[in-house]
Formats: C-alpha cells, sequence, structure tokens
C-alpha cells in the first residue's frame, strides 16, 4: 500500500468527489478511481459505495479515513522536523523569562530536557514582560514564560503554567518583615524596586501602579542580584512572584505574602509562542515546565 493512495483516498472524501479530488492531485478521474481500486484490493476490503455520482463510506472505510488522516499529519511532522534538522547544524530553542523569575524551576526544566534531547541547545535571556513579548514577535526568542498582561494574541498559543502567589522581599532590620503578610496599604511609605531594563522603566511602573496599586516611589535595578542587594540595605522592598518551590532569600532578607483587599495578589503565568513557528521541541519544553511547576 503507497502513502500516495492513501492520500488519494482522503482527498477524495475530503472534497466529496472524484472529479475534484483528481484536480486537487494533479491526476485524472479515472487514475484516481484505479488508484482506489488497487488499495481497497490490497486491503481486501471495501472502502466505499460507489452509487453513480456520489459515494458513501463503509464502516471500514471511515475507520480507514479517520486513522490515516492522522497517520498522514504525523508523517507530515516528521519530514517538518526531519528537514528542519537538516538545516540547521546545531538546533537552538531560545527562551525568555522575567527578570525578577526564581529560575530554580526553569533550570530544572531545563536540565531534564537536556537529558532528553541532547541535540538542542538552549539559550536563555531575561527582559522585562514588554520586552520579551517584543523579542518574541521579532523572531529572538521561540519561546517565552511570563505573566499575562494583555489580551490574547490569537497567533500566538498561550499554554498556563500556574498561577503564582505574590510576594515581596523585605530587609530583616525593617519592623514589617515581622508580619505574617503585607498590603500595598503597609508599604504605602516605602520605595518599590522594580528589576527592569532600560528604556522599559514606565511599563513596569504603569503595570505595578494600576494592577497593585503601588503609587510612591520606584527604584529601579538591571538584575535580580542588585534588587536583593538593596533590599538588604533596607532601601526599599522587592516585588516577586514564586511559581514554584521557593528557594531562601539571601542573609537578612525576609519574604512575606502580599495581601489587596483582604486577599492574597495572585498572578497567572503562561509560556507563549508563534502558532507559525512552533514545533515538537517547544511543545515538549512547555509540558515539561509545567510539570515541574506542578
Amino acid at each position: 500500500m503507497l502513502l500516495k493512495q492513501m492520500k488519494y483516498f482522503i482527498a477524495i472524501v475530503d472534497y466529496g468527489s472524484f472529479t475534484e479530488a483528481a484536480e486537487h492531485c494533479f491526476i485524472s478521474q479515472s487514475a484516481i478511481s484505479q488508484q482506489i481500486q488497487s488499495l481497497e484490493s490490497q486491503l481486501q476490503v471495501q472502502l466505499m459505495v460507489r452509487q453513480k455520482r456520489h459515494f458513501e463510506l463503509t464502516e471500514a472505510g471511515q475507520y480507514f479515513y479517520r486513522h490515516a488522516k492522522a497517520v498522514l499529519e504525523e508523517i507530515d511532522q516528521i519530514v517538518a522536523q526531519t528537514q528542519r534538522l537538516g538545516e540547521d547544524h546545531e538546533l537552538t530553542l531560545r527562551i525568555g523569562y522575567p527578570k525578577n523569575f526564581n529560575l530554580f524551576e526553569l533550570q530544572q526544566a531545563i536540565t531534564q530536557f537536556c537529558e532528553l534531547y541532547p541535540e538542542v541547545k538552549i539559550s536563555i535571556v531575561s527582559g522585562t514582560h514588554e520586552e520579551l513579548f517584543e523579542l518574541l514577535v521579532d523572531g529572538h526568542i521561540d519561546l517565552k514564560v511570563s505573566e499575562q498582561r494583555r489580551a490574547y494574541n490569537e497567533d500566538y498559543y498561550n499554554y498556563e503554567l500556574k498561577y503564582s502567589d505574590s510576594y515581596v522581599e523585605i530587609a530583616m532590620g525593617n519592623p514589617l518583615s515581622q508580619k505574617d503578610i503585607l498590603t500595598v496599604e503597609d508599604l504605602k511609605t516605602l520605595s518599590c524596586i522594580l528589576v527592569v531594563s532600560k528604556g522599559y522603566e514606565d511599563s513596569e511602573k504603569s503595570f505595578y501602579e494600576k494592577d497593585l496599586a503601588i503609587s510612591h516611589q520606584f527604584l529601579y535595578v538591571d538584575s535580580l542580584e542588585q534588587a536583593r542587594l538593596m533590599v538588604a540595605g533596607n532601601r526599599g522592598y522587592l516585588p516577586i512572584d514564586v511559581l514554584g518551590e521557593m528557594m531562601t532569600p539571601i542573609q537578612g532578607i525576609k519574604r512575606v505574602p502580599l495581601y489587596k483587599n483582604g486577599k492574597p495578589i495572585q498572578r497567572n503565568y503562561f509560556a507563549c509562542w508563534h502558532k507559525q513557528h512552533t514545533n515538537y521541541y517547544i511543545e515538549e519544553f512547555a509540558q515539561m515546565l509545567r510539570t515541574v511547576f506542578q
């Protein structure tokens, strides 16, 4: 049985006509009819009942159509991935993540992924939410991990990872560190330290003002390490999301849950990638990351 015979059969069913299927497959109607007869002969079963210009699938034909279509779709994916492997001397999966992100789970997922797929090189880049989205749109990263801050774009897959509880890290020397929870009201006299790339300060400030009702002084740093040094020096507090296992902050810092209107602040995190650029490795990594978080 040839793959082309399966394709001809599927085309006939999809178009509902031998004539249209033959035109689509660039062969004559008599030739496509002969191929179907040959297919039925090899299978030793009737796949369709012909009635003048119409036909009906037999139960065997319906079964064969469903499964043959799935097989051909899988073959197309195998061919596409094989071609990509042949074109790329080194496969690279480029991942973007937020600057205030706890890397423990991400690194765990990367380690597991690399053990399963040693042919793929992982590169990671950090940035603000807006910066990561721009990198994704421009094709500089394949997948970004970040919270939802905008309406979904139909051109992208948004693969939910987990709801994240929000915390703040504050100096142990600050009396507020003795509280079991902190509210935005508790923090209104302190500086809010944000990890943000140069040029994206306004968009980050706007998000925290509008969504978290934080509306006082902001301090901006380029890395999580810098932010924590400032926190340890009691220069302000650091908002941080923890998606999985919480690593202990550096000495002199206390991590406290952040509340608003009597409820813990939560944000939804997603893995996001462009539908046109999706491939097996991106989908596998996203699933692996979700499993690690769960």
